[in-house]
């Protein structure tokens, strides 16, 4: 093995300096990210890698768009919109872990026969990607999204990973947030928001900067029925354990 220069010394690699590099290393990941986890347990998400990244692509496409971003308390934004995103989203968010793997084996099924892949991605698992990683299908970028999404569930009661993706959620070019988003399409705060208007926003969600809420294409439209059935299957006791502070 060779010699690396450093001043007038030699300094020879050892396997005990890489293996002190790699432990010293992962104490860094876990604890950092760990800390990170139970930081934002109280306190709200300023930024994340898709705001930065999404920046990034419209400046390279020569555009500019704004960003709108308001964080507001789970209380303060529409019960029915946290009921709409549950129903198009995640119908077992209160009784799972953070994965539905029940879900994910349909998915894997269906998607063996389909072109355009089917997720199965829970509300848990968006918030760790929205809120700590960045859009990837790459094997590693999954990993670290199943392990954020351990360390949520581990550190975070369900309202507050409602409450995070609620602050978070793409749902239009520059538009991160219930709040943002109301603002901009209804001209009223989150609170305010009709279940009407809710179901469009959460029928929306797989492609935000597609669709548009006030101006909904057929498969919105099918979507928004989708939600509509699914909330009649689910009922309203199903939500009363997190929604009993505006039920």
């Amino acid at each position: 093995m060779g010699y690396i220069r450093k001043g007038f010394s030699k300094v020879k690699p050892t396997l005990g300096n890489l293996q002190k590099i790699v432990f010293w290393g992962l104490v860094f990941f876990f604890g950092s990210t760990i800390g990170t986890v139970i930081l934002l347990k109280w306190f709200p998400v300023i930024s994340t890698p898709l705001v930065i990244l999404r920046s990034a692509e419209y400046a390279m496409e020569g555009r500019w768009v704004s960003i709108h971003k308001d964080w507001v308390p789970l209380e303060n934004i529409s019960v029915h919109l946290q009921k709409a995103v549950i129903a198009s989203e995640d119908p077992k968010f209160l009784s799972h872990n953070g994965f539905d793997f029940g879900a994910i084996a349909k998915a894997l099924d269906a998607n063996k026969k389909r072109k355009v892949k089917m997720g199965a991605s829970t509300i848990t698992q968006q918030t760790a990607k929205n809120v700590f990683l960045y859009p990837s299908r790459t094997y590693i970028r999954k990993g670290l999204e199943a392990y954020f999404t351990v360390l949520i569930e581990t550190f975070w009661d369900k309202k507050r990973i409602l409450e995070i993706y609620l602050n978070v959620i793409e749902l239009g070019p520059g538009i991160y947030g219930a709040e943002a988003a109301s603002q901009y399409y209804w001209k009223k705060t989150a609170e305010k928001m009709t279940a009407g208007e809710a179901q469009l926003f959460a029928a929306i969600l797989p492609n935000p900067r597609k669709w548009n809420p006030k101006k909904p294409t057929n498969f919105v439209l099918r979507r928004r029925s989708f939600i509509q059935r699914n909330l009649i299957l689910l009922g309203s006791s199903y939500f009363k354990p997190l929604l009993i502070t505006q039920l």
